[in-house]
């Protein structure tokens, strides 16, 4: 991740916003709503997010609105961004969101089959 770009993507009006609202699969249009963004804009920024890799894109995973067009959803891809500002270099250090094999409803079924079932 190149340091500069990072700090001026970010430093870009509703760009955190994506980001902390992000924390689970939403589209560009879903994010405009939700956050009161020009839907252009919200466009442009999740573009530029996703180019960075601060947010992914499941290809396989879309939605379809209200017009029925397919939409791609985003989620953020980074639980922490850690910038730090040495003497001569600016350092990005990004950790990444934990993602679980098997969605919590899942588990949740698994346990409660466990008990008292049928053992």
């Amino acid at each position: 991740m190149d340091p500069t770009e990072v700090l001026g993507n970010l430093g870009k009006k509703y760009s955190p916003d994506i980001l902390r609202s992000a924390h689970e699969p939403k589209s560009a249009q879903e994010l405009s709503d939700e956050l009161d963004i020009p839907v252009t804009t919200s466009y442009r920024r999740v573009e530029a997010l996703n180019e960075l890799g601060l947010l992914e894109d499941d290809e396989d995973d879309r939605e379809f609105g209200e017009t029925g067009q397919s939409q791609t959803l985003y989620q953020r891809n980074v639980s922490e961004i850690v910038i730090r500002f040495e003497e001569e270099d600016v350092e990005i250090e990004s950790k990444e969101r934990d993602v679980t094999e098997q969605p919590l409803s899942s588990v949740w079924e698994d346990l409660s089959r466990g008990i008292g079932g049928d053992d």
